[in-house]
Order: C-alpha cells, then sequence, then structure tokens
C-alpha cells in the first residue's frame, strides 16, 4: 500500500475561506465580479435563505462562475445544499425535483429555465462592499452539493460531495501547481461538470487565480482566448485537443494544461505538446471519487501517479482509494477504501497503468456508458447464442474502445450494428463487432477475458 503525506492544514484552509477575499479588487472573473464583490454576494445568498434548523436544497441554475462560487461559499458557511443540474429541460428539472425535493432555485437575469409549478425562484444579488462571512463556521464535513455524472446510456446518477470533497482537493491542486493570483484560467467546458467546477470555479476561488469568462468551445474561439487574454491556464477536454491538431499556434504566456473528463488521444497529445513544452497533465478520477492521479506523457510518464493526498493499492489487479475526496455515497471497507471499476498494473517508480473496466460502466467521449445494457441488446438478435462486451484500454489512456464479441452461427452484424444505433448515441456504439463460434471461456467455466482481448489486438 501507499501512504498520502498528510494534508497538513487542510480544516484551517477551508474554514479561512469565510474570512474574506485576501485582495477584494482583484478581478475574479476577467471584465466581471471582483473577489470582493464575490463574497458580497455570498453574504447575500447565505442571507436569503438561513434556515439553521433545515439547510434544504436549493437548485443552481446561473452561468455566471462568481455566481456559482458565491452560493458554494454560502453553503460552506451553513446555507442551502446545492444542487448542479444536468439538463435545464421541463422533463428534466421535474425529474431532479422528484430526487431531491428542492423547492427554490438560485438563477440569473440571463438564464431561462422551465422550472416546476411552485418553485421559488432567486436571483442573486450584491450584498454590501467588504462584507465577509467570517461569523460562520464552516460545515466542511457537511453536504455541501449534489451533482450528476456525465451521463450514460441509462440515468445520470447523483452524487453528494462535501465542503471537504470539493475545497480540499482545490487547496491541493493550488498548491501543487503553483496557482496564484497571477494566472489566468481558460476553461472550455461547462462548471456544471465536477471537473469544470473544480478547476474553473473552486481552483481560482482558493489560489485568487482569475477566470476568463464564457466557455470557448470551437478551435478558433479557443486559441483566440488563448492568446487575447494571456491566458496561462488551459482546462480543456480530449475532443477540444483534438480539435487544435494542425494548429501550430504557440501560446506564450500558457505554462499549464490540463486533460479530463475522457481518453486523450496520444497523437492529439503529441502534436499539442511539440509547440507547448510543458504538455498536458493528464487528471485521473471521476465525480464520485474526485482526483486520483495525474500524468504528463511530454515528460515521459507513461503511468498515472497518484495524487499525494490520496493511499492507494492494487489487489486482485484492482485499485484501491482512499482520500479526503471520496463521495460519502460511496461505499468502502472496513479500512474506509473505495473499490474502483479499474483493472490496473503497477508501473514504476511508484504508480498504474490503466487496464480496462472491471464493471459495466465505462466512459466513452467523457459520457457514462454501460456495457451490460449494450450486451443485453446484442444478445436478442437473431442467430445470438451469446455476447460479451468490452471496454478495451488504448495506450494506457483512460477512456477506453468499445468492442463486442458474439457468439454464434450466421449473425448479421450489420443488423446488430442498426439495431443499437437506433437505440444509443453514437459514442456508446461498439467499434468492432467480431463473431465466434464459441466464447473464450476458462476451465472453471468463467468467461476467458485475456483471451477475448488477444481477439482484437491487431
Amino acid at each position: 500500500m501507499r501512504s498520502a503525506s498528510p494534508s497538513l492544514g487542510t480544516e484551517a484552509a477551508v474554514a479561512a475561506l469565510l474570512n474574506g477575499p485576501l485582495d477584494p479588487e482583484r478581478e475574479f472573473v476577467a471584465g466581471g465580479a471582483t473577489f470582493g464583490e464575490l463574497y458580497a454576494m455570498a453574504s447575500w445568498l447565505r442571507a436569503a435563505v438561513a434556515d439553521p434548523t433545515d439547510r434544504g436544497v436549493v437548485c443552481l441554475a446561473v452561468d455566471d462562475r462568481a455566481t456559482i462560487a458565491a452560493a458554494l461559499l454560502a453553503s460552506l458557511a451553513g446555507g442551502p445544499v446545492l444542487l448542479l443540474p444536468y439538463a435545464f429541460s421541463r422533463q428534466a428539472l421535474a425529474g431532479m425535483q422528484r430526487a431531491t425535493g428542492f423547492t427554490t432555485a438560485f438563477t440569473d437575469t440571463d438564464t431561462s429555465k422551465d422550472f416546476p409549478p411552485g418553485t421559488e425562484v432567486i436571483q442573486p444579488q450584491g450584498g454590501k462592499a467588504g462584507q465577509a462571512l467570517h461569523h460562520f463556521s464552516a460545515i466542511s464535513d457537511e453536504e455541501l452539493l449534489r451533482l450528476y455524472t456525465g451521463g450514460s446510456t441509462g440515468s445520470p446518477q447523483l452524487w453528494s460531495k462535501t465542503g471537504t470533497n470539493i475545497f480540499a482537493e482545490a487547496l491541493f491542486l493550488a498548491h501543487h501547481f503553483g496557482v496564484s493570483p497571477q494566472d489566468r484560467i481558460v476553461a472550455t467546458i461547462s462548471p456544471y461538470h465536477i471537473y469544470g467546477l473544480l478547476y474553473s470555479v473552486v481552483l481560482p476561488l482558493v489560489s485568487g487565480a482569475t477566470v476568463l469568462p464564457g466557455t470557448p468551445a470551437f478551435p478558433d474561439e479557443i486559441s483566440q482566448t488563448l492568446q487575447d487574454q494571456q491566458a496561462t491556464v488551459l482546462i480543456s477536454v480530449p475532443a477540444h485537443y483534438r480539435a487544435l491538431q494542425g494548429r501550430a499556434t504557440l501560446y506564450p504566456t500558457l505554462r499549464l494544461a490540463f486533460s479530463s473528463a475522457g481518453m486523450l488521444d496520444s497523437q492529439d497529445n503529441a502534436e499539442f505538446c511539440r509547440h507547448h513544452r510543458a504538455g498536458i497533465v493528464e487528471v485521473y478520477g471521476s465525480t464520485e471519487t474526485g482526483g486520483i492521479a495525474l500524468r504528463n506523457r511530454s515528460r515521459g510518464e507513461a503511468g498515472f501517479t497518484p495524487y499525494p493526498t490520496v493511499d492507494w493499492m492494487i489487489s486482485a489487479q484492482r485499485l484501491h482509494i482512499r482520500s479526503s475526496y471520496l463521495s460519502p455515497d460511496l461505499q468502502r471497507d472496513a479500512e474506509d477504501f473505495f473499490v474502483t471499476g479499474d483493472w490496473v498494473e503497477p508501473c514504476a517508480p511508484a504508480g498504474f497503468q490503466l487496464q480496462g473496466r472491471a464493471d459495466s460502466i465505462t466512459k466513452v467521449a467523457g459520457k457514462r456508458v454501460d456495457l451490460e445494457e449494450i450486451s443485453v441488446l446484442i444478445k436478442q438478435q437473431p442467430a445470438v447464442v451469446d455476447c460479451v462486451v468490452l471496454a478495451l484500454a488504448e495506450a494506457g489512456c483512460r477512456e477506453h474502445r468499445i468492442v463486442a464479441l458474439v457468439e454464434g452461427q450466421a449473425v448479421d452484424t450489420e443488423a446488430i450494428r442498426r439495431a443499437l444505433a437506433a437505440r444509443f448515441e453514437s459514442y456508446a456504439l461498439p467499434r468492432a463487432i467480431k463473431v465466434v463460434r464459441r466464447l473464450p471461456i476458462k476451465a472453471n467455466g468463467k468467461y476467458d477475458r485475456a483471451a477475448m482481448i488477444r481477439l482484437f489486438e491487431p
């Protein structure tokens, strides 16, 4: 077992956040709210729904990162538990209300949301300059917010996160990467995703950095924003790094680039690194576990190195982790370890390589895909006797290639593809379907996973 280094002063640092900003005049959002205005809004929000006997749940439906940060501070100071929606359609909001019971929503003047009837809608306002939250105690070990996974072939799953889960990780990232008030952050991912929330809202809040407004998504837009705003930190996803490929543009002020929410293709990584020596820091983790490990292939790191704040071990090829970032909803063993859904192998000097998923859930393009659901549909097709759907790791990356091994004779693979396409999104479709007379079976009667993987090797 590898043990984490002690997280010195985390509790005190989280509590100190309520004392107010070190530089109230500094911009939190470039061209938008200052840190002082952010804290004033947090005080207003804390007072707007103050009920010490019942914190309740408030749906947070705003676009502005400063307002999201203010709401997080208000929740940390004993305000309401925040719900971050996965969608804003009438059907989605109604479903989330049934799941959480929220009757109040924070929204902004530029956002029109179709809330269920009877929802009290509050538009956050600024408080008095210089207002702080220091007279409240930080409830860092209590629930701070609830948010959803990125979506799947089934329903998105709701997870709780405590103040420690969120703020302790952001404090670690700020210290580990030296993020400071001199940094200017560009994020191409929504703050309603755990990765976007941590890196483009909470990280600037705890470090004093400035985040650039908006969420650029098109290649030219991303590139122009990085240049015009003299960005020093880029928070992005594999799809956007792929879109930037072929643009031999050097962003001279950029010192850090992060990627998460899916596999970063080795070619896309290499192309970006040709122009930026700092390379891309790949983040391995999930909504429910928080961050687990990092790697930067431009430095020759083939495997992932766990955060020094994460205890970890490998047992029966499965990764076990223990950290202050784990959602309280997760089931853990007697020693407080959670068993992840990944097969891993140890690698030098002190890390691991991903070898595929041990459960039926994998991620493609940042979306959760249920492999068992795909397998069930294939088994319903004519002439199919049995089927196993696998998620194969590619070049040690976190995201996987979906393939299907089908047992039977006279199986029509094109008919299977049509049936899958009618049911699932394109990202959930197997990239390869191979038909065999019999699925590989071990002597003990279990599927021979290693033999199946070999069938899909070049």
